[in-house]
């Protein structure tokens, strides 16, 4: 069986819970231990039965608990050469000798366990920044997150998949009405930022959706967005009933879906 959940999305954490046959990843960590456990359990999950936790770039709300979770669930830490650098530099990785490191590249597929992971580069204010594709060898889970805009190589990437989470970080016209200061204002809707309603919709629409059957729109912002206009841009494109499109959000993230 292949199946997919989340812990939680949005900028106070993330991580994605991704299951094939006997082996569990977890795609970021932006949660401590804890924490992690406890989100963990809602899901009928250990903590402890992680093969392993990838991280998809620096930042704090994806690689905040990365190292403390592996350290304490015995999870191999896999992450691009640049993230690790960057997290280097910012002396985040305390203890970062104590666990099982796995660098990758943002080009090339590895496995673990019954997952084939494909990752690929997005443009993002991170050092490497990656997002992946997930597969089982018969089903692929696409998982697109934090990037400014779309690149011919992403919806190459994208296309096909039978399940694809999918950042709509804030709805353009809140954000620019809002009262963050520009500066945040400008990063968030840059080409080095998040995608928008919009943005994300016009990048669904060119991929080959022949086998998509779920769709979930995550990293929504508190304060710029909503989850009934994150459906509608998506609903749209889908032609289909703006409930079908699943929301991940911040405190409970979403349950199993099954592919």
């Amino acid at each position: 069986m292949f199946r997919f959940a989340s812990l939680g999305s949005g900028s106070k954490g993330n991580a994605l819970l991704i299951e094939a046959g006997s082996t569990r990843v977890l795609l970021d960590c932006g949660f401590g231990p804890r924490n992690l456990e406890q989100r963990c359990a809602r899901l009928g999950v250990l903590p402890d039965s992680l093969d392993a936790i990838i991280v998809t770039h620096e930042h704090s709300d994806h690689i905040g608990g990365a190292f403390p979770c592996a350290r304490q669930f015995d999870a191999t830490l896999c992450m691009t050469h640049g993230t690790h650098a960057a997290f280097v530099r910012n002396k985040v990785a305390l203890g970062k000798t104590d666990v099982r490191l796995q660098l990758i590249d943002s080009h090339a597929a590895f496995a673990i366990g019954d997952l084939q992971i494909q990752p690929f580069p997005v443009p993002h204010d991170a050092r490497e920044p990656v997002q992946c594709v997930f597969s089982d060898g018969n089903h692929r889970l696409g998982v697109l997150t934090d990037l400014g805009f779309s690149t011919p190589h992403v919806v190459a990437q994208l296309s096909g998949c039978d399940a694809l989470v999918l950042e709509c970080n804030h709805d353009a016209d809140m954000l620019a009405g809002g009262d963050y200061p520009p500066s945040l204002k400008q990063r968030i809707g840059g080409r080095f930022g998040h995608l928008d309603n919009a943005t994300a919709a016009a990048l669904l629409s060119q991929l080959d959706r022949s086998r998509l059957r779920h769709l979930v729109a995550a990293h929504l912002s508190e304060h710029n967005n909503t989850p009934t206009l994150a459906r509608q841009a998506l609903a749209e494109v889908m032609a289909c009933d703006a409930e079908w499109i699943g929301i991940a959000d911040q405190e409970t993230g979403f349950d199993w879906r099954v592919l």
